[in-house]
């Protein structure tokens, strides 16, 4: 895309919402394990400790989406972003609503005992670093400027 149209558009410009990418990566490696049933770990360490990660993930999405919501912004990477958060989840990393998605979904390949889907988690995490989270950085630190150079510097991507 020339530099007009990146201009003219006040988005990242991410390749596929981030629920979507998540999403479609557990489907498949529930789908795989539903096939060939490659569990990896004891049935009742596999519901604690999944149940544990989903439960973790759901509360930091909510804190998160409430950070959001009081800095009147959207979560919407379709939409533009109207100010740099960094208060709640946002102080201990940059991406709580990507690392909420990401705790629920292991959450969800250890309770099903999954280990495609598992297996398929670096895979969404790359397509999340290249076609979501570098695209994020980049629009932010033009919008932002020295604002969110000086919030990445200071919080880390993850934790």
């Amino acid at each position: 895309m020339g530099d007009e149209k990146r201009k003219a558009r006040d988005n990242p410009g991410v390749v596929a919402p981030p629920p979507l990418i998540y999403a479609g990566a557990l489907a498949a490696g529930l789908l795989v394990n539903r096939r060939y049933g490659i569990r990896f770990l004891p049935r009742a360490l596999a519901r604690t400790l999944g149940l544990a990660l989903v439960a973790c993930g759901l509360a930091v999405g909510v804190l998160g989406f409430r950070e959001m919501r009081r800095a009147e912004t959207t979560p919407d990477p379709y939409k533009p972003t109207t100010a740099i958060v960094s208060e709640g989840p946002f102080r201990f990393t940059r991406n709580p609503l990507y690392l909420s998605m990401t705790l629920i979904y292991c959450g969800f390949s250890v309770l099903a005992n999954a280990l495609p889907a598992a297996l398929l988690l670096p895979l969404a995490q790359a397509v999340m670093r290249r076609g979501v989270i570098e695209r994020e950085e980049r629009y932010l630190e033009h919008k932002f400027g020295d604002e969110y150079l000086r919030y990445k510097a200071r919080v880390p991507r993850w934790i």
